[in-house]
């Protein structure tokens, strides 16, 4: 006889005592108002299965009355744990018999019970069997995944399509129901192989989808309707390129909502940036600090970031520093610092040199974001010492004197040279690690 066999007997006579009326032990309220059912169960077999609810029963024991054990579970719908309970005792569960959308929720409460062998199970199930649902209802899975620690293989999955194919996305008819934090995260990505007019309608489109009380022609809109659409749309604006668009896109399909850009939307732009570190937003915060701007002035000149090199595609190593920015001047070094958002970067307005000399100048400047998502939290440190600005010593990488020092995937902060220590670090050494850094340089 085959030992499946043994299993599968096994597995049938632990649902019949499911559903034998007579031995319970436990009583689980399942639901909320007005939804709520009452499931009777064993709490051995609970207690050995699940690691929630042996917290749970560990905390409610059987009193000596004879009064069973009540457990409250509020946040599972009924139809779904009643699958779970069943798979509790009899160990299967069929995913081809249910919706998709059901399974999303078998796999959530199943990580609110502590079944980890069934999250596996079913995060498996869903990539293989049901990517194209997941595509198509990406804002759930998304949403879904990132709630959840215990959701890796999804979150694999979101990562992989918004890095790889961003353009599937779009192409989705839950498209206008993905949320702004996700839509802003794919018009900045730079594999999204789609025309900028068509970028700039499908969020535009995004955004009217928000408020479908709007009129269909914009030369209906009141001044409510425009401000509206504009707070929908704030976040998503500044990422569209609008100078990548013809003059005829330009009129025909951006100006009819001019109401809800910026006063230039193509000269604000015009400061283009390769980066995988940081935004348009930056180079402007940036150029300013090069102009010796006050943050509120206006922008006086209008400065292209050429990348001369990025750590991941062109290595770490200190001499292919030197190889690529030696001679060069006017430049901006980024750098994305390991396991964090924070960023540091300097700008050096002289050539770089493998010579291992001090280099002078007055115009020379370090800074750092806590969080590159908040342009309003960084700090400015311009040098002080002037004879000490930068350093040109060939093991090292990028050194703005010894204040802001890289070198292969680590690097230093400390306060010699500069007015300000650019970084409140919990240890004395001041060292840090490398994810990744970039050399622009500055061109007018």
């Amino acid at each position: 006889m085959n030992n499946n066999n043994f299993l599968t007997k096994l597995s049938q006579n632990l649902l019949d005592i499911l559903n034998d009326e007579e031995y319970y032990d436990v009583t689980i309220e399942v639901g909320g108002d007005p939804y709520i059912k009452i499931f009777r169960a064993h709490m051995v077999i609970l207690h050995y299965r699940s690691n929630c609810l042996r917290r749970i029963l560990s905390t409610n024991k059987k009193k000596h009355d004879g009064t069973l054990v009540h457990i409250k579970l509020p946040n599972i719908l009924p139809k779904i744990f009643q699958i779970i309970l069943r798979y509790i005792y009899g160990g299967k569960i069929s995913s081809e018999e249910y919706d998709t959308s059901d399974i999303i929720k078998i796999l959530v409460a199943g990580s609110e019970l502590g079944l980890q062998e069934l999250i596996t199970y079913l995060q498996s199930f869903l990539v293989e069997n049901k990517a194209n649902w997941m595509e198509q209802n990406f804002d759930l899975i998304y949403k879904t995944s990132f709630e959840n620690d215990s959701f890796l293989e999804l979150q694999k999955f979101c990562t992989d399509l918004t890095s790889k194919e961003p353009v599937k996305i779009f192409k989705s008819p839950n498209f206008s129901s993905i949320s702004e934090k996700l839509l802003v995260s794919l018009i900045q990505s730079d594999i999204l192989q789609m025309n900028e007019i068509q970028i700039w309608e499908d969020v535009l489109g995004w955004g009217l989808a928000q408020n479908p009380e709007l009129p269909s022609d914009p030369t209906n809109f009141s001044k409510e309707d425009f401000n509206a659409l504009k707070n929908s749309l704030q976040h998503c604006v500044p990422h569209i390129r609008f100078y990548n668009l013809t003059s005829k896109e330009f009129s025909d399909k951006v100006l009819p909502y001019k109401k809800i850009l910026p006063k230039d939307p193509v000269s604000n732009q015009k400061i283009n940036i390769d980066s995988n570190i940081i935004t348009i937003q930056h180079t402007e915060l940036i150029s300013k600090w090069i102009d010796r701007l006050e943050n509120s002035d206006e922008i006086k000149n209008t400065y292209n970031f050429k990348l001369l090199l990025r750590g991941t595609r062109d290595g770490f190593a200190t001499k292919k520093f030197y190889e690529i920015c030696d001679n060069q001047s006017r430049t901006v070094t980024i750098i994305k610092v390991k396991h964090s958002e924070e960023i540091f970067g300097g700008y050096n307005p002289i050539e770089w040199k493998s010579d291992g000399s001090y280099a002078t100048t007055k115009d020379s400047f370090i800074f750092s974001f806590k969080n590159r998502d908040d342009l309003q939290n960084y700090i400015l440190s311009r040098v002080e010492n002037e004879g000490h600005a930068t350093y040109n010593n060939y093991g090292f990488g990028p050194s703005f004197g010894i204040d802001l020092v890289l070198y292969g995937y680590g690097g230093k902060c400390c306060k010699v040279a500069y007015e300000k220590k650019i970084r409140e670090s919990t240890k004395l050494s001041g060292l840090f690690s490398v994810e990744e850094y970039e050399i622009f340089q500055i061109i007018e």
